[in-house]
C-alpha cells in the first residue's frame, strides 16, 4: 500500500470558524445571563455633636409564649390567666408604665402555636410598640 505524502505544507490551513462561533455563543450566554445591578451612593454630610448626653437603657418587656400557646410577661412562673388579646393587652400596658418608647421581645417556644405568637404581634401592634424582636436559641456547633 502506498499513501501519499504532500510536500506541499501551504495548503494546510486550521479553520477557525468553529471556535469563533463558540467564543461569541459563550459571550452571547454570559451577556444574556449576567444580572447589573446600578448601585447609587448618597453623599450626606452628618452633624457633629458638640457634647455627650449619656442614653438611658431601655428596659426591655419580655413576652414568653409557652407550647400550650399561654402568655407570660417578663417572668417564667407568673403565667396570664387566660390567652386572650386584651388580657395580653392589658398585662402590657401594666409592664410598660411611663415608658416612651419601649422595646418588645418576644420569646416563643419551639413548639409554641403560630397563632400565639401573632396574636402577641397584634397586641404590641395595638398598643403603638415598634420595637419588636424575637429571641431564638443558637445551634451548638
Amino acid at each position: 500500500m502506498k499513501f501519499r505524502r504532500y510536500k506541499n505544507s501551504d495548503n494546510f490551513r486550521v479553520n477557525l470558524t468553529p471556535l469563533i462561533d463558540t467564543v461569541f455563543l459563550l459571550l452571547i450566554f454570559f451577556m444574556m445571563t449576567t444580572t447589573f445591578n446600578k448601585e447609587t451612593q448618597l453623599k450626606i454630610n452628618l452633624p457633629e455633636a458638640k457634647s455627650e448626653k449619656s442614653i438611658k437603657q431601655q428596659r426591655i418587656i419580655r413576652i414568653i409564649i409557652d407550647e400550650n400557646g399561654g402568655y407570660a410577661i417578663d417572668d417564667f412562673e407568673h403565667t396570664l390567666i387566660n390567652s386572650n388579646l386584651d388580657t395580653l393587652k392589658l398585662a402590657l400596658k401594666k409592664a410598660i408604665g411611663e415608658q416612651s418608647d419601649p422595646s418588645l421581645l418576644i420569646s416563643a417556644d419551639k413548639n409554641a402555636p403560630h397563632y400565639a405568637v401573632v396574636k402577641a404581634m397584634e397586641a404590641a401592634r395595638d398598643l403603638g410598640l415598634m420595637k419588636l424582636s424575637f429571641e431564638a436559641q443558637q445551634k451548638p456547633e
